[in-house]
C-alpha cells in the first residue's frame, strides 16, 4: 500500500514560506563546481546491521528536528533564500545503497566502499529538493555502513559533524530522554556539544572572535572594514592578499569531475599525544605534521623536486561559542598552515608546523576570512570568481582536524565503530585531508581529484608509517629532556 509523503506547511496564498540566507552561506552556495561540489560528506560504519526503516526512524526524529533541513536553498539575483519544500520526500533522501563490484575480503569491502564514496562526493546534490542524502550499505563487513551527504551552504564541517553524531546515543539502549530541538535550545545545551565533541580547545577564541565577524558580516565591504577594525586588520588583510601562490606541483593541476577518497587504520591517541608531550607541542601539530610527511614520500617517490618546498592548506577555526553549537550556518574562518613537504627530518617538520600554528593562533586571519566570505555572498559573480582564484591559487590543500567524543556511541542500538568525513575544496584546490578522533583512536581520510591522485591509497597508508617514526623517535628519546630536530637527526644517524 502506498504511503503518504510528508508536505510542508505553506503560508497563506499557498506559496512556500522564504527565508533569508546568511551572505556566508549563500558564499558557500555559490561556490558550487562541477570540478568542486561543496558537500560535507561522511562516512560512519557499525558493528551490526542497521535496516532502512530504522535508518529513516532515526533521521525523521533527531535530524529532522532541525527543520533547515526540511529546506531547500533558491538562489537569485537579489540574494538566497530558504524555501521550505513542498514536496518533501524522506524515501528519496534516505535511500538503500549497494557497493560497486564483489568482494569478500574486509581489505575488499572497504575498497569498494572508498570507490563508492568517491563516485558519491563526486556527484552534485539535485538542486530541486533540499541538498542532502544518506545512504545506507546494508551489508559491510559484519554490519552496515552510512554515507552521509550535506551541502556546505546549511553549515560548516564543525556543526554538521555534531549534527551527525546527534543521531547516536551515549548508550546502547538509552532511556527516556528529551526531544533533541529542546535539549539544543537550552542554556546548558553545551552540555550536549561536548557529549558529541564539539571544539573546546576554540571556546575562548570562539567567544572573542565571533562578535568581530558578525560586525565585518553586517558591513561586508572592504572600506568598511578596513575603516572599522584599522590597523591589526587591515595588516591581516593585507598579509593574506600578498601571500604568494602555492609553488607548482604535481598536487596542482587542471581538476576533473571524479573524487577518489580513502581512509587508513586508525592511531591510537594516547600514542600521538604522547609525541606531542616529547616534542611540547600538540595533537594537532603532531597530526598535521604525520600529513605533511605522508604527502612528502607520495610525491618523492614519484619524482616531484622537494628540496625546500613549502605546501599550505587551509585550515577552518571555529568563531563559534560553544553555546552556540546547537546552531546550523556556517561560523568559522580560513587560516593558511605551511606544510614543509621539503623537509627530511620528521621532528624538524613537526617542528615548523608547531610554529605556524602558533603564529596562526596569535593572529586574526580567521576573522579576515570569515568578513570576506561573507563580502563575496553579496559580490557580482564575476568578483566571486576572482576571489575564489585568488584564495585558492595559495594552497593546495583543505586539511581539518575535529576532535570527536571519546566514549563508544551507538545508533539505533548498533555501536558505531569508525567514522570519517571529508570537507569539499574550493576553486582549483583538488586535495583534501580530514583528521578526526573518536574513542580513544586517531582517524586519518584524504579526498583527493583523480587527475592529481588517482591511488590516494597510497598516501594514506603513509600517514601511519609518518607516525610511527615520530613515535620511535619519541620512544628512543631521552625521556628527562624535550625531543628538537638535532636530538633527532643523531638518533637518524645512529640507527
Amino acid at each position: 500500500m502506498a504511503t503518504s509523503k510528508p508536505r510542508l506547511k505553506q503560508s497563506a496564498g499557498g506559496r512556500a514560506k522564504r527565508e533569508a540566507m546568511s551572505r556566508v552561506d549563500t558564499a558557500w552556495l555559490r561556490m558550487e563546481r562541477p570540478t568542486n561540489p561543496m558537500m560535507i560528506t561522511g562516512v560512519l560504519m557499525l558493528d551490526e546491521p542497521m535496516t532502512l526503516a530504522a535508518l529513516k526512524q532515526v533521521v525523521k526524529q533527531r535530524f529532522l528536528a532541525y527543520s533547515r533541513f526540511k529546506q531547500k536553498p533558491v538562489d537569485a539575483p537579489t540574494g538566497a533564500s530558504w524555501q521550505d519544500d513542498p514536496d518533501f520526500d524522506l524515501d528519496w533522501h534516505v535511500r538503500l545503497s549497494g557497493l560497486p563490484g564483489k568482494g569478500d575480503g574486509q581489505a575488499a569491502q572497504k575498497r569498494a566502499l572508498q570507490r563508492f564514496v568517491g563516485q558519491l562526493a563526486s556527484s552534485p546534490l539535485d538542486p530541486h529538493k533540499p541538498l542532502w542524502q544518506f545512504h545506507l550499505v546494508e551489508r559491510y563487513r559484519s554490519g552496515s555502513a552510512i554515507v552521509a551527504r550535506i551541502h556546505h551552504c546549511y553549515a560548516d564541517g564543525i556543526a554538521l559533524v555534531q549534527v551527525l553524531l546527534s543521531l547516536t546515543d551515549a548508550e546502547r539502549s538509552p532511556g527516556k530522554t528529551e526531544p533533541l530541538p529542546k535539549t539544543w535550545l537550552k542554556q546548558e545545551g553545551a552540555a550536549v556539544a561536548r557529549r558529541v565533541g564539539a571544539v573546546d580547545r576554540y571556546m575562548r577564541l570562539g567567544g572573542k572572535m565571533l562578535g568581530k565577524g558578525m560586525e565585518m558580516m553586517q558591513d561586508p565591504t572592504l572600506a568598511g572594514v578596513l575603516a572599522k577594525e584599522g590597523g591589526e586588520i587591515a595588516r591581516e588583510l593585507v598579509q593574506a592578499l600578498s601571500l604568494p601562490d602555492d609553488p607548482p606541483s604535481m598536487l596542482r593541476g587542471r581538476l576533473g569531475v571524479s573524487k577518489r577518497v580513502a581512509w587508513a587504520e586508525p592511531l591510537k591517541l594516547e600514542e600521538v599525544k604522547a609525541v606531542g608531550r616529547a616534542c611540547d607541542c600538540t595533537v594537532n601539530d603532531v597530526l598535521m605534521a604525520a600529513a605533511a610527511g605522508a604527502l612528502r614520500e607520495y610525491m618523492r617517490e614519484r619524482g616531484e623536486a622537494l628540496d625546500g618546498m613549502n605546501l599550505r592548506a587551509t585550515v577552518p577555526v571555529n568563531l563559534r561559542p560553544l553555546e552556540h553549537a546547537r546552531k546550523l550556518g556556517n561560523h568559522f574562518g580560513l587560516v593558511f598552515l605551511d606544510l614543509p613537504v621539503g623537509e627530511a627530518n620528521p621532528v624538524r617538520r613537526l617542528e615548523r608546523v608547531a610554529e605556524c600554528m602558533r603564529q596562526l593562533k596569535n593572529s586574526r586571519q580567521a576573522i579576515v576570512a570569515y568578513g570576506l566570505l561573507a563580502a563575496l555572498g553579496m559580490a557580482p559573480a564575476a568578483v566571486q570568481e576572482l576571489a575564489l582564484d585568488l584564495f585558492s591559487r595559495k594552497a593546495t590543500a583543505v586539511a581539518t582536524n575535529v576532535p570527536g567524543p571519546q566514549q563508544p556511541l551507538y545508533l539505533a542500538g548498533r555501536k558505531l565503530r569508525d567514522m570519517m568525513f571529508w570537507v569539499p575544496q574550493t576553486g582549483s584546490i583538488g586535495v583534501g585531508v580530514s583528521i578526526l578522533s573518536y574513542d580513544g583512536e586517531v582517524h586519518f581520510g584524504l579526498i583527493a581529484d583523480a587527475r592529481l591522485i588517482p591511488d590516494p591509497q597510497d598516501v594514506i597508508r603513509r600517514f601511519g608509517e609518518e607516525f610511527d617514526k615520530l613515535l620511535y623517535l619519541a620512544l628512543m628519546a631521552d625521556w628527562d629532556g624535550m625531543l628538537d630536530a638535532d636530538a633527532a637527526s643523531a638518533l637518524i644517524a645512529d640507527d
